[in-house]
């Protein structure tokens, strides 16, 4: 037995330090301000982003002049991070010798019930991810193999799946907005629907992560989702088939003298694509603009700022970031060129548009070019970065709040509307679409 402790010693030690090594390192010594693996939301896929709602219910408070806190029944509990607020209470040095009695515990003495074997080096996963979840941020986890390939595949916009992108909001499992011509489209699912159960398995106490690895699938096969929302008094089952899905990202009409873009998600291609509907406007005939971010869940930043840099002066100021040590990079306009001068600009959000797309309508509210139309945006205001730990592992973690123009920290609320224009589903069905019809109102009105 001493012998195989040793062993398993001499292979996990490294691998655990190492594995904290790099992630310290990366903070002392690693620029990301140029990285292409920069997100303040994963690209436009089936999961995404969040409304860093932690629920302060049964969360010990701090007593004073005590090394302990008191929780909610008045009982003394160790006291190591305040989740109430972002800021982070003094830590104690951990102590790793309890980490390696419980693995000593479960190496000597668990017995499979119905699962099959544990690796060794699913339990080193299994531990990371159980550090990574501690935080309480749903947009900070552990990718084993599996799970990083999953995520590439979405990053390439083409994945087999339902087509609909998820965050966590209020501690549930949340659809923020199902892609046009999508499966779930098709199936009913609507935007602010909470995924209760995926295929039997209960998501109150699920990552994202793995809300994503159940929906997803081998096209062809069914998966079987329960749906809580807001006015239905019981769950509604669906079942979908998996098909493989590609992520839009543009359409341009022009609807009564009009000229509209709708973008679905801020892919590494976008800012070209975006272009290229920019130069179909140029050409139109029209100063009258409405951009759709309706449902666009966001992605990659510098996308949003490629984008604001088209309607503001060089040097404006479109978001700041807030890092750990409260510092943090400041995004201004390139100030591209091109825009018809006098042109009147409306932006469609609701409940579905996050993160990039509340960077975008924020800086271009908050700086006065533009006016909103929908409902309040989905509130996701934090940035990640994608950090290999292994050739087959990586770690997904939040590095910065996202401020607006105004000091609006995204997370605490998102971006409400100039002008607030409901859309129900009754509407939606009879073809209706009163958000639009209101930007184009608000388009066609001289400029201020």
């Amino acid at each position: 037995m001493l012998h195989l402790f040793k062993l398993v010693s001499r292979m996990l030690v490294p691998a655990i330090l190492g594995t904290f090594l790099f992630v310290g390192g990366y903070y002392l010594g690693t620029t990301r301000a140029n990285s292409p693996e920069t997100f303040d939301g994963p690209v436009s896929g089936i999961y995404n982003l969040e409304n860093n709602f932690v629920s302060t219910s049964g969360i010990p408070t701090r007593s004073e002049n005590s090394p302990t806190c008191t929780d909610e029944r008045g009982a003394n509990v160790p006291c190591l991070l305040g989740r109430i607020t972002v800021e982070q209470k003094v830590d104690i040095d951990a102590d790793f010798s309890q980490f390696w009695r419980a693995w000593n515990i479960i190496s000597e003495k668990y017995v499979p019930t119905k699962h099959a074997q544990v690796s060794n080096q699913e339990k080193v996963w299994g531990a990371i991810s159980g550090l990574a979840n501690s935080l309480g941020d749903p947009y900070t986890y552990f990718l084993p193999p599996q799970e990083k390939v999953l995520f590439e595949q979405e990053v390439t916009g083409k994945f087999g799946g339902v087509g609909m992108q998820i965050g966590m909001k209020d501690g549930l499992v949340t659809v923020i907005a199902p892609l046009k011509d999508s499966p779930a489209e098709r199936a009913g699912i609507l935007k602010g629907d909470k995924v209760i159960i995926i295929d039997g398995a209960t998501t109150t106490e699920m990552t994202l992560d793995k809300a994503l690895y159940l929906i997803r699938g081998e096209v062809g096969k069914v998966v079987h989702l329960s749906l809580l929302r807001d006015g239905v008094d019981k769950l509604i089952d669906v079942s979908i088939t998996r098909e493989e899905i590609k992520v839009p990202t543009v359409e341009t009409e022009k609807k009564d003298g009009v000229f509209i873009i709708r973008y679905f998600g801020f892919p590494a291609t976008g800012a070209e694509l975006f272009r290229n509907a920019l130069e179909e406007f140029a050409q139109s005939g029209t100063d009258k603009l409405v951009l759709d971010l309706r449902g666009n869940p966001g992605g990659y930043l510098e996308v949003a700022v490629d984008i604001a840099s088209w309607f503001l002066p060089e040097g404006k100021v479109i978001v700041s970031e807030a890092e750990k040590d409260g510092t943090g990079d400041v995004y201004r306009s390139r100030g591209h060129s091109g825009i018809p001068p006098g042109f009147t600009f409306v932006i469609l959000i609701d409940g579905g548009s996050a993160s990039a797309s509340e960077i975008l309508a924020g800086a271009l509210q908050q700086h006065g070019v533009v006016k909103l139309v929908g409902t309040k945006t989905f509130g996701k205001g934090s940035v990640q970065e994608l950090i290999p730990i292994t050739e087959t592992t990586s770690l997904k973690i939040t590095i910065a709040r996202w401020i607006t123009p105004n000091g609006t920290n995204l997370s605490e609320g998102g971006i409400e509307p100039d002008f607030v224009v409901e859309l129900t589903k009754e509407q939606v069905d009879k073809g209706e679409d009163p958000q639009l019809e209101k930007a184009i109102e608000v388009a066609k009105q001289p400029q201020q």
